[in-house]
């Protein structure tokens, strides 16, 4: 082990003796790694570093049963449980997983470390999957729960387990660089146009790209307020209540730049911690940073099924938080619950 594994190691043993209940990637940022960086001190101890055969893992999950999938950005975390059902790894842009618990949208161009966790807690040990992005970064996490098959889990662990089980963890900078074009460069007039003969929300991405805006500035340059109009940054929490109150199902999107991670269904139990806002719920749990938000708006646009409506919530550098959608099926309009929710916003 070289010196400075050795060091960044004991660095981390002596913040858990201070603070054993210091997250992983809170401690990172204390000491200015990564959490790949110091996850990777741990190897040969409760940490074993595996092929990153992500599509073939991934594939594999189904038989550890029922799990919780962990998705997360710098201030929203997505949890939620199930069985990884319907595996797709046929596109080369985006793979998924389509089931009513389990819902992801993955870009695998993003992925390229892979852990297997045992951490050995009072309650027990708490075994995952962790994978993380050439920075360091936690894409998704992937955690066994009571009902999970950990027989399963130690056999897909040793069918993966890498020839190198170094302790140390190469990570290289991801430099995003979205830099905005003026107004003045934006053929606002044929944007406006093609928003409003959008057929599909999916439509929505490919049009921004189109025309070279950022999400920000294209709901500023929206048509008109009805479809973009910025509310109060905290309208999210409202609306949050609202659909627990009147037990409106709704879809809740959370991701990274290599995951996406939707919740379906109703959400029952909302609470505040701090500045965090949370749904506590048996299978799905949100934790959304209230002091992060720079701005949220509602964005509605046209298909073929009639409006759909969406609350989307941004961070200062303009980069979406968290998506929330209605519950909805294409070929169904939306739930009139759902507008009557955003119209009381």
């Amino acid at each position: 082990m070289s010196t400075i594994t050795n060091t960044l190691k004991q660095q981390w043993d002596a913040l858990k003796a201070e603070n054993p209940h210091l997250r992983i990637r809170n401690a990172a940022e204390k000491l200015g790694v990564s959490e790949a960086e110091l996850l990777a001190t741990q190897v040969g101890e409760e940490v074993v570093r595996l092929r990153p055969e992500f599509a073939n893992i991934l594939t594999e999950v189904e038989s550890l049963g029922k799990v919780m999938g962990l998705t997360r950005n710098d201030e929203c975390v997505h949890e939620r449980k199930g069985v990884y059902l319907n595996p797709d790894f046929s596109s080369p842009f985006a793979s998924l997983f389509v089931g009513e618990d389990i819902d992801m949208r993955i870009f695998l161009t993003h992925w390229d470390k892979a852990f297997a966790v045992s951490e050995k807690g009072e309650h027990g040990d708490r075994k995952s999957l962790q994978f993380f992005g050439k920075d360091g970064l936690a894409i998704h996490k992937i955690y066994l729960t009571a009902d999970s098959n950990a027989e399963a889990f130690d056999v897909l662990v040793q069918k993966y387990t890498s020839d190198n089980q170094s302790t140390e963890e190469p990570v290289t900078e991801v430099v995003v660089n979205v830099e905005e074009k003026p107004d003045s460069e934006i053929d606002v007039a044929a944007f406006q146009e093609a928003w409003t003969g959008l057929k599909d929300t999916h439509a929505f991405f490919g049009m921004l790209k189109k025309f070279g805006v950022t999400r920000t500035q294209a709901l500023r340059l929206a048509p008109n307020e009805h479809l973009a109009k910025k509310i109060e940054k905290e309208g999210v929490v409202k609306m949050l209540e609202a659909a627990a109150e009147t037990k409106t199902p709704i879809m809740c999107f959370v991701g990274n730049r290599g995951n996406i991670q939707i919740h379906t269904g109703r959400v029952r139990k909302t609470m505040w911690h701090n500045q965090w806002f949370n749904v506590m719920d048996p299978d799905f749990n949100l934790h959304l940073d209230t002091e992060k938000i720079a701005q949220t708006w509602v964005v509605r646009k046209p298909t073929e099924d009639g409006e759909v409506t969406a609350i989307e919530v941004f961070n200062e550098m303009g980069d979406i938080i968290v998506q929330f959608f209605g519950k909805r099926k294409p070929g169904v309009p939306e739930l009139q619950e759902w507008r009557d929710i955003v119209a009381a916003l």
